[in-house]
């Protein structure tokens, strides 16, 4: 009874719960030998009954306690559900809620994200004011919270070392933090495990009595406020990237190209066509060379549109044309507060591009540090946006263009090699005006047709003279420059009959010598040779049957736009009919 070598006398009662349970014993001792009376016995049992109910109250009253301030914790997390759906806010809501429920040092919730890796929220350390939460990434293997995902079950540890051996990385996060107790809890909204809520404590075995039933029903409600946070952001961004896929979209519609259509049917075009339908419906990166104004953007789109992806948009980025500073924001996007001026959280072109294809024209006009992140995005289909640590995962077909000697760049040191080995996986090389000096005519045909209906006034063509002199100038601008050629010579043009002035094209210094007038010349020189044009149409006309457009039509066979040849057609006064039946 006890180790008192002057105790003579010893009398007890057990003090035992309404449910049986034996807690301890009230006892009486004396230093003097005696008998125990029947009425002192019995007094002695009414006292450990007086004392048992006493206990019992107070176990009782504890209880309550904690019951009322788990369900003051539950209420008030519900109340976060509704209040809060921004993340930071959301977190620290909860963080508050949740930090006097239980004894912990440390607690917070962990996230799955791509690339098998889990993404930590540290709600609260020891001591700590509320604060914005501090996301981490580690890696989903050897960590409690992965099983407690994949299980969808408590985990209480009552030492860190008893997970040592099992799940190393979250040991070596409670060893450097110098944690010793953990529980984790899944967080599961119908069918979803969306996380883990977990909780640290210096102390060993501080979670051994959890009372589980209560915290269930805290995890469900921090399950429920998290599934409408995610779902919020979400929605914030599919809105984004729709605003600005719209305002992207409004930037195009508002653009105006020189030219819409490739037009010509030049060896030269063909063969680079050739190439366009040959890569097209793959996901290839594309490299697109090219001159000034020789319609590399028209390539492009001509390699998106015949691609899987031609229901997403086509992102046109021109990275000569952005401050080297703000490049990477226009491309990867950046977070409020990144840097002066950015006020507000902005989606990059990357993103706006995903399921699509972006292109990045004037590529070799990159700086050096912005090539390393685009590097990663080729690479690996992710990027991080400035300022921020979330790794944003894409979809996106890359195509690049410039008009620069990019090996010569590599050799400057202006360009890296490696990127430039990831640019050039299927090059297009496209022919310069100059080299297909055969297309012009139509290309001339095509621009007269839009200048009739933008001037409002007949253009019917050039003089002979006037399209010797566009096929035989250099043309060092390309086709760009032809169409401002056209447009000039248009707007000073008197009559239905255009001529070039002497400061256009074709002096002493810009023609190519011992060159003859291609047949194609004589297509819209109409003063002269009316019955060219009409023969090469009618021909067109009587192979296809009298059909004008699709793929088997006249206008496909002479590689005009169906309009320009209705037009000329209209202005002969060919009757289409009459070779439907040939």
């Amino acid at each position: 009874m006890t180790d008192e070598p002057h105790i003579r006398f010893y009398a007890g009662a057990p003090l035992t719960t309404p449910a049986g349970h034996r807690l301890g014993t009230i006892c009486v001792m004396d230093r003097e030998p005696r008998a125990l009376a029947p009425e002192h016995a019995a007094a002695l049992q009414a006292l450990a009954r007086q004392v048992m109910a006493q206990l019992e109250l107070r176990r009782l009253r504890s209880e309550g306690l904690i019951a009322d301030q788990e369900l003051k914790s539950l209420l008030d997390v519900n109340i976060a559900v509704g209040r809060h759906l921004e993340r930071d806010q959301l977190f620290g809501a909860i963080a508050a809620c949740l930090r006097n429920v239980l004894e912990t040092d440390r607690f917070g919730i962990e996230l799955p994200i791509a690339g098998n890796r889990l993404q930590g929220h540290i709600l609260a350390s020891s001591g700590a004011a509320p604060r914005p939460t501090q996301p981490t990434v580690l890696p989903a293997e050897g960590t409690v919270c992965e099983w407690v995902v994949g299980k969808r079950r408590w985990f209480v540890v009552p030492s860190r070392d008893d997970i040592r051996e099992d799940f190393p990385v979250t040991f070596d996060q409670m060893q450097r933090n110098a944690m010793e107790s953990l529980c984790a809890l899944p967080l599961t909204t119908g069918e979803r495990c969306l996380g883990a809520l977990f909780f640290m404590a210096a102390r060993q075995g501080a979670y051994q009595d959890l009372r589980r039933g209560s915290f269930d029903q805290i995890a469900g409600a921090v399950a429920v406020a998290l599934d409408h946070c995610l779902a919020h952001e979400e929605v914030r961004r599919l809105r984004d990237r729709l605003q600005a896929e719209n305002l992207y979209l409004q930037d195009e519609i508002q653009t105006q190209h020189n030219f819409s259509e490739i037009v010509g049917n030049s060896p030269a075009l063909i063969d680079a066509l050739a190439r366009v339908e040959r890569v097209a419906p793959t996901d290839t990166t594309v490299l697109i060379l090219g001159e000034t104004g020789a319609g590399k953007e028209l390539f492009a789109r001509a390699v998106h549109g015949r691609s899987r992806r031609t229901d997403r948009p086509l992102v046109k980025v021109n990275c000569g044309a952005i401050a080297p500073g703000l490049i990477e924001s226009e491309l990867f996007g950046h977070v409020k507060g990144a840097f002066t001026g950015a006020v507000d959280k902005r989606v990059g072109r990357f993103e706006v591009a995903n399921g699509g294809t972006i292109l990045l024209d004037e590529i070799g006009e990159m700086p050096l540090d912005a090539q390393v992140k685009l590097l990663r995005v080729l690479q690996e289909q992710e990027y991080e946006p400035v300022g921020s640590s979330r790794t944003v995962r894409v979809d996106v077909r890359v195509i690049a263009s410039t008009n620069r000697d990019l090996e010569e760049a590599v050799r400057a040191g202006v360009f890296r090699l490696d990127l430039l080995y990831r640019l050039n996986v299927f090059p297009i090389e496209v022919p310069p005006l100059r080299a297909r000096s055969s297309d012009i005519p139509l290309l001339v045909g095509m621009f007269l047709d839009a200048l009739t209906r933008k001037l409002g006034k007949p253009l019917h063509g050039f003089t002979a003279r006037a399209m010797e002199r566009l096929i035989a100038y250099d043309w060092p601008g390309n086709v760009r420059e032809l169409s401002n050629v056209v447009e000039r010579a248009a707007i000073l043009a008197t009559g239905p009959l255009l001529d070039l002035d002497d400061s256009g094209v074709g002096g002493p210094h810009t023609r190519r010598k011992s060159r003859e007038i291609s047949p194609r010349a004589e297509v819209l020189a109409i003063q002269s040779e009316p019955r060219s044009e009409r023969e090469i149409i009618e021909a067109a006309l009587a192979e296809s049957r009298g059909r004008v457009a699709g793929p088997s039509g006249a206008a496909a066979k002479l590689r005009i736009p169906p309009s320009t040849l209705e037009h000329r057609i209209k202005a002969l006064k060919i009757r289409k009919g009459q070779y439907k039946f040939r």
